[in-house]
């Protein structure tokens, strides 16, 4: 088998009997290019989670949404999508700068789906999609290293009521989020952000 499962999980995999049940699993739906299934999947996403590690080796995990579609397939390989105004802590953005590694979890609490994807990230803040998305500060590029679509059962329903006001819309001005307006942040807010 591959090199997917490390040591540890090697190890509680045998202390709880499911090596065969994980290689098997492994050979069936772990694969390193994106299907047009997940492409079809990817496309009707307007959020997901990514996790990221700083130089030093600490995890995060960030939620990023958009409209639908957000998270655009490049090409078998390769996933983009926007980095837009956040609260200038360049959290994401900032580890994968140092630390390329990345995991994502896209779900569909609507109709229980789940796709989680692992690669190399970069940030891109004159990348050729920046013109494709209103207000995006920089484009984040993911090279696939794996992605397999995951069980399902645990993901509690949930039904979307409204798309968030926030999310950036071609000629239409975003409204200013109520923490921009803190008088001990006012001082110190870029023009920019």
């Amino acid at each position: 088998m591959s090199e997917f499962y490390k040591s540890a999980s090697r190890d509680l995999q045998d202390h709880f009997n499911s090596r065969q049940l994980a290689d098997r699993l492994e050979e069936m739906i772990v694969h390193e290019e994106i299907t047009e299934q997940d492409r079809e999947f990817i496309a009707t996403r307007d959020m997901m989670f990514i996790s990221t590690v700083d130089a030093y080796g600490n995890p995060t995990v960030s939620y990023k949404g958009g409209d639908v579609g957000f998270i655009r397939v490049v090409d078998s390989k390769t996933l983009a999508f926007p980095g837009y105004d956040g609260n200038g802590m360049f959290l994401t953005a900032g580890n994968i700068a140092a630390s390329s590694k990345v995991g994502m979890l896209l779900i569909d609490f609507e109709n229980p789906m789940r796709l989680r994807l692992h690669g190399s990230a970069t940030v891109d803040p004159s990348d050729p999609l920046l013109s494709d998305f209103t207000d995006a500060l920089y484009i984040i590029r993911v090279a696939v290293d794996n992605l397999f679509i995951n069980c399902p059962r645990y993901i509690h329903r949930y039904q979307k009521l409204a798309k968030s006001e926030y999310v950036p819309q071609a000629g239409c001005p975003t409204p200013v989020p109520e923490w921009k307006s803190i008088e001990a942040l006012r001082e110190v807010l870029p023009e920019n952000l």
